[in-house]
Parts: structure tokens; sequence; C-alpha cells
């Protein structure tokens, strides 16, 4: 069983945590960050030195970093190296994950695993072992659909996005025509409590036509 250290900051990352723990038997642990922080951090190392993070927490097979700030962010990888962490997965995308140099650099300093996604939804499986296992329960969504005279009477999820999301859209398809069902699915996804990204290509639209997907191909299968 591996373990899951997430550093939430505000409302990011909670859903995350009450997810994993009711679908997996992953451990996990959490630490939190100040929802409201300055634009730009002189000295990120003393600021979170300031903060007393728990180790232990960024010691865990895999980081979930929710940072969402370019200063903070490669810090908390530093730390995380230190620490022992096999990866780290960073929440957000690039823009709030620092420089992808200093981001590789730390990769190959600490011998860590380190991704960066727009969406945890998008995740899969990398060749590294500790995301591969937590990517065969969570990431990008697949779900086996059975039906009954064209309506769907059960979803299993297969894989599910970090969020919830997935589960969410798997209860509310029951009784619905499969005809209708990939359109119904992206927009049950849309309308989950989701804190990605709205109003851009990416975002929660990503998050919606790659749950659309699962299902068209569930049905298919």
């Amino acid at each position: 069983m591996i373990s899951i250290g997430v550093v939430t900051r505000g409302k990011y990352g909670r859903r995350l945590i009450e997810n994993i723990k009711t679908n997996s038997d992953f451990s996990v642990s959490s630490i939190e960050l100040p929802e409201s922080l300055p634009d730009f951090i002189e000295d990120p190392q003393e600021f979170i030195a300031s903060l007393n993070p728990d180790k232990k927490v960024l010691s865990s097979d895999i980081v979930i970093a929710y940072t969402l700030h370019p200063d903070i962010t490669p810090e908390i990888v530093r730390l995380a190296g230190e620490s022992g962490a096999r990866a780290v997965i960073i929440a957000g995308g690039m823009s709030g994950a620092g420089g992808r140099e200093e981001l590789d650099e730390l990769s190959k300093k600490y011998d860590m695993h380190i991704e960066v996604h727009e969406i945890c939804c998008e995740l899969e499986k990398s060749g590294n072992d500790v995301v591969d296992d937590f990517a065969s329960c969570f990431g990008s969504p697949a779900v086996k659909i059975t039906t009954k005279n064209g309506v769907i009477s059960k979803v299993e999820v297969l894989r599910g996005a970090p969020c919830g999301s997935t589960w969410h859209m798997a209860k509310g398809l029951i009784g619905s025509g499969t005809k209708d069902a990939p359109a119904r699915a992206g927009l049950l996804v849309q309308q989950y409590p989701c804190r990605a990204v709205r109003g851009t290509r990416g975002g929660i639209h990503k998050a919606a036509e790659l749950h659309k997907k699962a299902v068209e191909k569930a049905l298919r299968d």
C-alpha cells in the first residue's frame, strides 16, 4: 500500500483527500498552506520554514501539491525530495509550478519522479512504480457500463478522477439512454463542484471531454 501526502491550499486538495479515503486503501495525510499568498515571495525557503510543515507528510511515497504558486511549488518539491518522497504530482498546470528547468534539476538531484498536470483526471500510468499504483485507481477515467433495453442499469468505476467527479457521473448516468449518455456524462462532470478552471478550452471542459470519451468507449466495449 502506497502513502499519499497532499499539500492543500484553501479549498484545493480537500476533495481529493476525501475521495482517496473513500475509494482506495491508500494511506493519506496532508499539510495546509495559507489560502492567501503574496504574488511574489522573495525567499520561499524561509517562508515555508516559518509554516513548519510536517515532514512526515512530505516523506510519503507520492506528494500531490496543490500549491498553485510558482515561488512556493519548487520549495515544496525540494522538501519532498529531502524527505524521501518518490514522486511528486503538481496540480494546476505549469503556471503555478515554477520553471520546468528547476523541476528537472530537482528530479535528478533527488531521483524523484515529477509530473505537472492542469487537471488530475488526465493522469496516466507513466512507468514510475508508485505513480502507476496510484493511477491504477485514480486518473484518466475508465468505466464499465451495463445496459438493459438501451438504458444504463449499472456503471462501475474502474479508474476515476482524483476529485471524485467520475463517481458522481457514474451515479448520475443510471437510467440514462445509451444514445444520450456520453453527452450527459460531460454535463454531469461540469455540474460537479470540480476546482478545475472554467471559461477556457482546458480545465473543466477537458475533464468533461475525458469523461464523455470514457463513456463512449465503455458503451462500445
